[in-house]
């Protein structure tokens, strides 16, 4: 069984679906791929369900829900369907290529060969590494870094990254049903738990460029939630006890 599972959170990517499938599933070392599905009314299901016919179910994952319920929960859902199939490295990764699909395996390697319990694929550990944004996107981006470093203390660049691999142990620790966040705040959320833990938290280099097909689905509302949700998440942290007891949830998903 190959132990290694992404997953890709859709909502009208019909325009991409494709192309990243057959990227992901061309890698080596083998990765497995869950595609979580808001509904899409484009037919990027559909789809995936006729990709499953060439890559088999067994690799290529298809969860549908039913609305657009947002990135976190997507991811949630995700994680717990890793964790019930028994995948130990699990990988977030958008749909649109502005992660590099290649870059998987130097997430897998910073945690196989350098021990970390989390790797991040960081777009600002040296320098800014973003192309095709426009400059007030990235000020935007690099500066609210700063402001959560400052309210968390956590000693991570890039505090809104969605391009990650954990160890299934850290996502079992995690208690995934109290992750409040649904956007953006919820990479942060994330993040300063496994922090929060004692994880060991690795940023790798990458290259993160924009989007050329489809729609961005960043708002100003998943943006507010981010810088006001930082607070809320601090002040919380400070009643919670962060123990290292693997207690697995019971979980349902199939």
């Amino acid at each position: 069984m190959i132990s290694r599972l992404v997953i890709i959170p859709t909502y009208n990517e019909i325009e991409n679906i494709e192309s990243i499938v057959r990227k992901v599933m061309s890698l080596e070392p083998s990765f497995d791929l869950l595609i979580v599905d808001d509904g899409s009314p484009d037919g990027t299901g559909q789809k995936v369900k006729e990709l499953q016919a060439e890559f088999g179910k067994s690799r290529l994952h298809l969860q549908e829900r039913k609305g657009k319920l947002g990135l976190g929960t997507a991811y949630i859902h995700g994680f717990k369907y890793a964790l019930a199939h028994g995948y130990e490295y699990i990988f977030e990764m958008d749909a649109d290529f502005s992660h590099n699909p290649e870059d998987l395996v130097k997430l897998y390697n910073t945690c196989v060969l350098d021990g970390s319990d989390v790797a991040i694929g960081s777009r600002y550990i040296s320098g800014v590494n973003v192309v095709n944004w426009p400059m007030g996107r990235v000020l935007m981006s690099y500066f609210a870094g700063y402001y959560v470093r400052f309210i968390t203390g956590m000693p991570i660049m890039d505090v809104t990254a969605g391009f990650k691999c954990y160890n299934a142990k850290v996502l079992e620790t995690i208690k995934l049903d109290s992750i409040k966040f649904v956007g953006y705040a919820f990479q942060v959320e994330m993040k300063f738990t496994a922090w929060k833990y004692g994880f060991k938290i690795t940023e790798v280099p990458i290259i993160f460029t924009d989007r050329t097909k489809g729609v961005s689905k960043m708002s100003a509302h998943i943006f507010k939630e981010a810088i006001l949700g930082v607070i809320q998440m601090k002040v919380y942290s400070f009643f919670k006890k962060y123990h290292r007891v693997y207690e697995p949830e019971l979980l349902e998903i199939t």
